[in-house]
C-alpha cells in the first residue's frame, strides 16, 4: 500500500510561455531546447537543496525544505536561462514562468497534492514570461533574506480557495518584461548573462570579504614585524581564503555549489600540504577521496 502523509513544504512550479507555438514552428529544436533548459533547472534546483518531483509536457514541479533556497533557485534559473535565450532568435526564445508557494501538501510516494500545489501552479500561470511570482507566505519568509526586489500584485483568485492569495512579482532586473500578464504589470526582465557576471557582490559579502582581507593583512604584518624565520601567518591566511571562497560559492550560479564546496576544501588541503612540505605530497589521498565523492555526486545528478 502507498504511504500517504502531510507536510509543510515550498512548492516550485514552472512552465514555458507559448510552448504550443514553439512546438508548431520547430518540434525537434523546441524539444532539444526544452531538454537543455530542464537540465539546467534541475541542476540549480538540486544545488539549492530542492527535489524535482515531476515533469510533464513543458511543465516542472519541485519542492524545497527551505523557502529562501527555493526563491534563490528560481532567480538563478531565470538568470541562467536569460543567457541561453540571448543567443536565440527572438521568436524562438524559451521563456519559463515560475510560481512559488509555501503550503501544506499531501505526500503520496514521491508525489505531492493539495491546495498548496494548486496555488503554486496558479502563481506560475500568472507570471510574465521569464518572471517569478510568489505567494505572501513565501514573501514573508524571504523579503529580507534575498537580494531582489518585490512588487505587490494584489490578491490572486484560486479555484477551491475562498479568499484571494496575495501575490508578489520578484524583480530580478531593471527593465519591465515586454509581455506582462493582462491587467497588471509583470515582473522585471532577467538580467543578461554578461551583466550578471559583472554584478557586484551583495553588501553582506562585500563586508565579509573586507573584514577577512583586513584580518589577513594584520596577521601578515604581525608575522613580519615579529619575524623569527618562520612565516606562520600562511596558515590562518589560508583558512581565511577558504572561508572567503565558501562565501563566494554560496551565491554563485556558474557551478554546482556542493561540488564547488568540495573542490574548495580540496584546494585548502593541498595548500596545507604545500605550506608544511617535507618532501611528501600526502594531500593526494584526501583529495582523491573528495574527487571520488564529487564524481559520485556528478553521476547521480538528475
Amino acid at each position: 500500500m502507498s504511504e500517504t502523509r502531510r507536510k509543510l513544504t515550498t512548492i516550485f512550479c514552472a512552465d514555458v510561455q507559448d510552448y504550443t507555438r514553439l512546438m508548431g514552428a520547430d518540434e525537434e529544436g523546441t524539444l532539444a531546447a526544452l531538454k537543455r533548459c530542464r537540465e539546467a533547472m534541475g541542476r540549480l534546483i538540486e544545488s539549492h537543496g530542492g527535489r524535482v518531483i515531476n515533469t510533464w509536457g513543458d511543465g516542472l514541479i519541485a519542492d524545497f525544505p527551505s523557502v529562501v533556497e527555493a526563491v534563490r533557485a528560481a532567480v538563478d534559473t531565470q538568470n541562467e536561462l536569460a543567457g541561453f535565450n540571448a543567443r536565440r532568435p527572438t521568436d524562438g526564445r524559451m521563456l519559463f514562468r515560475i510560481g512559488i508557494n509555501l503550503g501544506d501538501v499531501i505526500v503520496e510516494n514521491d508525489d505531492i497534492y493539495g491546495d498548496g500545489v494548486n496555488i503554486a501552479a496558479r502563481l506560475q500561470a500568472s507570471a510574465a514570461a521569464g518572471g517569478i511570482v510568489i505567494s505572501s507566505t513565501v514573501y514573508d519568509q524571504v523579503r529580507n533574506k534575498v537580494a531582489v526586489g518585490f512588487e505587490f500584485l494584489g490578491p490572486l483568485m484560486v479555484k477551491n480557495v475562498d479568499e484571494g492569495v496575495p501575490s508578489y512579482a520578484v524583480k530580478i532586473g531593471n527593465a519591465k518584461d515586454e509581455t506582462p500578464p493582462p491587467q497588471r504589470s509583470g515582473p522585471a526582465r532577467p538580467q543578461p548573462a554578461a551583466e550578471i557576471a559583472e554584478a557586484r557582490p551583495a553588501p553582506g559579502r562585500r563586508r565579509l570579504f573586507g573584514v577577512l582581507g583586513v584580518i589577513a593583512a594584520v596577521l601578515i604584518g604581525i608575522n613580519l614585524l615579529s619575524w623569527q624565520g618562520v612565516f606562520w601567518a600562511c596558515f590562518p591566511v589560508l583558512g581565511l581564503a577558504v572561508v572567503a571562497a565558501l562565501a563566494w560559492n554560496r551565491d554563485q550560479t556558474r557551478f554546482n555549489r556542493r561540488i564547488a564546496s568540495l573542490a574548495i576544501v580540496a584546494l585548502g588541503i593541498a595548500g596545507i600540504n604545500l605550506f608544511t612540505w617535507t618532501g611528501q605530497f600526502w594531500a593526494v589521498w584526501p583529495i582523491l577521496g573528495i574527487a571520488a565523492v564529487m564524481g559520485l555526486r556528478w553521476s547521480m545528478r538528475r
